[in-house]
């Protein structure tokens, strides 16, 4: 199985290929949809990152802006004092450290106190800089397809690809190297149905066409819950499930919130996924 090597800020780097990568869900906010104020102190949030990191988790990704659809949006002041603390408190262990922001300025700062990934949900769109973040601080650069504030194209992986090919185009003119980038098709964002987040699971593995690897993140999403019935903390084992099938898609880095469940999933799907790959190398 070829391993590629994701290049990250601080002279960090992941390799991706073999095993599956799990990103824990850090929300430094009150109003997340899953976990909202639980963690908004930051020796909650700490905590909560040192655990995910024993159950398996190797990287946390620290937002301090809910995304859930209707949230309302806060100042870059207060992203930056919710998450920076986090970030700094984090910086003293071999945790590595993703911010989740759409603005230039956090991303600058949180990589300056020790993030090594950032995590564009609007995909370069809402403040293009942050790719010259990137760029100056050899940051791991995560680009997320959205369908928000844009009129999508019918077909889903057509639509995947018009945005990701505009957003790796604003990459390399503020000079990403390749070997920084990750896409994620950004489920749950402006996919406004279950069938349409189905859709795009079921195609996941076209997106590696662009050349890059794949982050998923559908921990506890609305679809899983119109699909299952259940409350967001109660989404767990269909996370897992979804994971397990979009690790078979090609997938190698997956965002969540239970780490300890979506973990023993994917480490089934690496074992098929490797042994498929094995039988075909015979």
């Amino acid at each position: 199985m070829s391993v590629r090597r994701w290049h990250l800020a601080h002279g960090r780097h992941l390799d991706l290929g073999d095993a599956s990568v799990i990103m824990g869900i850090l929300n430094v906010t009150p109003d997340s949809f899953s976990d909202g104020g639980r963690f908004a102190a930051v020796d909650a949030a700490v905590d909560q990152a040192r655990r995910m990191a024993d159950e398996g988790a190797a990287i946390i990704d620290v937002g301090g802006e809910s995304t859930r659809p209707g949230a309302e949006a806060v100042t870059a002041d207060e992203e930056q004092r919710r998450v920076l603390p986090v970030v700094e408190a984090l910086a003293s262990t071999d945790i590595l450290i993703s911010v989740d922001t759409y603005r230039e300025e956090t991303a600058r700062l949180a990589v300056q106190a020790g993030a090594h990934v950032v995590n564009d949900v609007w995909g370069l769109s809402r403040e293009p800089g942050i790719a010259r973040v990137a760029s100056e601080t050899g940051a791991g650069l995560v680009i997320m397809h959205t369908g928000r504030g844009r009129h999508k194209l019918p077909d889903v992986i057509e639509d995947q690809f018009q945005f990701l090919r505009e957003a790796l185009e604003k990459a390399e003119s503020y000079g990403v190297h390749r070997e920084q980038i990750i896409l994620d098709p950004g489920f749950g964002f402006a996919k406004e149905t279950a069938d349409e987040n189905i859709a795009l699971m079921s195609r996941t593995r076209e997106i590696l066409n662009l050349g890059y690897p794949l982050l998923v993140g559908v921990s506890r999403k609305r679809f899983l819950g119109t699909l299952t019935g259940r409350e967001p903390e109660a989404r767990d084992v269909a996370t897992a499930a979804a994971n397990a099938l979009l690790r078979l898609q090609g997938a190698d880095i997956f965002r969540v919130h239970n780490v300890r469940a979506s973990r023993d999933a994917l480490l089934i799907a690496d074992a098929a996924r490797g042994a498929h790959i094995e039988s075909q190398d015979l």
